[in-house]
């Protein structure tokens, strides 16, 4: 069954594919695990693999990303960004960490 996205999950999905070319992407649109009401896009999460990566420390990395989706930025309150080498990639069995639970909001732990 293929996944639909909705307009701000596909507008990141889209501009990361065609700048970076990656062996692997996926963006998670995570806002439902938030305090957020429903069908909202606000919070997702970056798992991509690829060569432009090569030789680039991981704020290089993230600044790419983050410059690429600057209008996006202005308009989602969180963006989890998991970001490999195509080796690196390889290395981890093809897994990213988890994100953690959300802890705004109503869900707040106690201190």
């Amino acid at each position: 069954m293929e996944q639909s996205f909705g307009p701000m999950q596909q507008s990141i999905y889209d501009r990361l594919k065609a700048a970076f070319d990656p062996v692997f992407l996926t963006v998670e649109n995570e806002s439902h695990t938030h305090n957020v009401p429903p069908g909202s896009e606000s919070h997702f999460r970056v798992v991509i693999a690829t060569d432009e990566f090569n030789g680039k420390r991981l704020i290089q990395r993230h600044k790419g990303i983050n410059s690429l989706l600057s209008e996006e930025l202005t308009q989602i309150h969180a963006l989890a960004l998991h970001t490999y080498t195509p080796d690196e990639w390889n290395a981890r069995g093809a897994n990213a960490p988890s994100s953690p639970h959300c802890l705004g909001g109503e869900l707040k732990a106690p201190n």
